[in-house]
């Protein structure tokens, strides 16, 4: 998904990528308030791939926490409640909105989530395994590459995050009435 005060963003129904702020967490938030706006923003069985070169940490907040647990659909960790009872509520809640919706299958250990993640940031590789989510070099990418592909499944907004929280009337300090 993309971060809540993008200035360029790039969302596929395919592949989505976009330009953040400093945290992983503004991104997935912004994820989180596109779902309960029932916007679709990732066909099942697509990739979204967050381009944020500037990112070099998950989260400020939940860091430890993810770095520990990963990010996993819900299934994931309901069918094993009894080794993650213990830990924060709010951190799984949190590392569910990533994958949200997906399976699990208890006997092969085999998770399906509905959406794969891949981080094209200043996070390593190592990391990104480490928290269940995949890695791509974000150099590889050309955000421009994903403009005007309508056709193909991919859309492109420039600003996407800034269009998820864009408010109807300007606060004062922000220039508005």
């Amino acid at each position: 998904m993309i971060s809540p005060k993008a200035p360029c963003s790039i969302c596929t129904t395919r592949v989505v990528t976009g330009v953040g702020v400093p945290q992983i967490t503004a991104i997935l938030e912004s994820a989180v308030e596109a779902r309960r706006m029932g916007l679709p923003i990732v066909a099942d069985g697509g990739e979204l791939i967050i381009y944020a070169p500037h990112i070099h940490e998950v989260s400020l907040v939940h860091g430890a926490m993810i770095e520990r647990i990963g990010y996993h659909c819900v299934q994931y960790f309901l069918k094993q409640w009894d080794k993650f009872k213990a830990e924060p509520w709010g951190t799984m809640a949190h590392s569910t909105h990533v994958h949200g919706i997906g399976t699990y299958d208890e006997k092969t250990g085999r998770e399906t989530p509905r959406v794969r993640v891949t981080l094209a940031t200043g996070i390593s590789e190592a990391t990104c395994k480490k928290i269940n989510l995949g890695y791509r070099d974000w150099r590889t990418i050309n955000p421009a590459d994903y403009a005007n592909r309508e056709a193909e499944g991919i859309f492109y907004e420039p600003k996407a995050g800034e269009r998820l929280y864009h408010l109807r009337q300007k606060p004062k300090w922000a220039g508005g009435a």
